[in-house]
C-alpha cells in the first residue's frame, strides 16, 4: 500500500521544511486537496497552486491532485504544467455522463492518470461504467471539504465492493481512500482492498513522520 500525504494542514511559515521532511519520510506522493468555495465551503485554490507549485521545484515525489471543484476542467489547466501523476474528479460535480467522459479523456490526453472520486453516501454503482477509462477511484471516507474528521466506518464496504468488483472484471484500477486515516483505522482500509491511503493530520501531526509512515505501509 502506498502513502498520499494530504498538506491541506500544513502551515505555510513551515511548507518547505514540512515537505523535505515528508520526502525524506518517504511518502509516495503530495495529495493536493483542490476546493473551490462552492463544491465544499472552504476555499483552497491559490494556496494548493502554490504549494504545488513550491513543490515540483524542490521534490520529485509525485502529486496527487484532488478536485473538489464545481468547474473542474479550470483548475485543471492549472495543474497539467505541473505534471501531476493523478488528477481526481468528483463524479457528483458533472450534470451530464458525457462532461465528465470528456474530462476524463482530457486529463489522459495532457499525460495524467485520470481518476474519479465519490462521497460518502453515492453508491459505487454509479462509476462501474467509467472504471475502464480511468486509473484510479478516490473514495471519501469522510464528507469532503475539512481536514481532521472522524472516518466514516460505512464506507468500508464500499470498498470491499468496489475491490471485489475490479478483480472480477480484470481492471486495472486503482482504490484510494481518503479521512480520518490514522493508524488505528487503516489496517481495516488495507484488508478492504485499497491501494492507495490519503493521511494528512496523523502524518503531518506525528512526532516523527518517518515512523508513522513506515508503520502505516506495514
Amino acid at each position: 500500500m502506498e502513502i498520499s500525504t494530504s498538506i491541506l494542514s500544513v502551515k505555510k511559515e513551515n511548507a518547505i521544511r514540512t515537505f523535505y521532511d515528508l520526502e525524506v519520510a518517504k511518502t509516495d506522493y503530495f495529495h493536493i486537496d483542490v476546493m473551490d468555495g462552492k463544491f465544499v465551503e472552504q476555499n483552497t485554490m491559490l494556496h494548493m497552486l502554490e504549494y504545488a507549485t513550491t513543490i515540483k521545484h524542490i521534490s520529485n515525489i509525485p502529486l496527487d491532485v484532488h478536485l473538489m471543484v464545481d468547474k473542474p476542467r479550470e483548475q485543471i489547466e492549472d495543474y497539467i504544467d505541473l505534471k501531476p501523476t493523478y488528477i481526481t474528479v468528483h463524479y457528483e460535480a458533472f450534470k451530464e455522463e458525457k462532461q465528465l467522459e470528456d474530462t476524463l479523456l482530457y486529463i489522459k490526453q495532457n499525460a495524467c492518470r485520470a481518476g474519479i472520486s465519490i462521497k460518502p453516501d453515492t453508491s459505487v454503482e454509479k462509476i462501474y461504467p467509467y472504471l475502464e477509462k480511468i486509473s484510479l477511484v478516490l473514495v471519501m471516507t469522510v464528507e469532503p471539504g475539512y481536514g481532521g474528521q472522524k472516518l466514516i466506518e460505512t464506507t468500508i464496504p464500499k470498498i470491499k465492493k468496489l475491490k471485489t468488483y475490479i478483480e472480477e472484471n480484470k481492471l486495472e484500477c486503482f482504490i484510494e481512500a481518503d479521512g480520518g486515516i490514522n493508524l488505528e483505522n487503516i489496517e481495516k482500509l488495507n484488508e478492504a482492498g485499497i491501494d492507495i491511503a490519503v493521511v494528512g493530520s496523523a502524518i503531518i501531526n506525528s512526532n516523527n513522520m518517518k515512523e508513522t509512515i513506515q508503520k502505516m505501509k506495514h
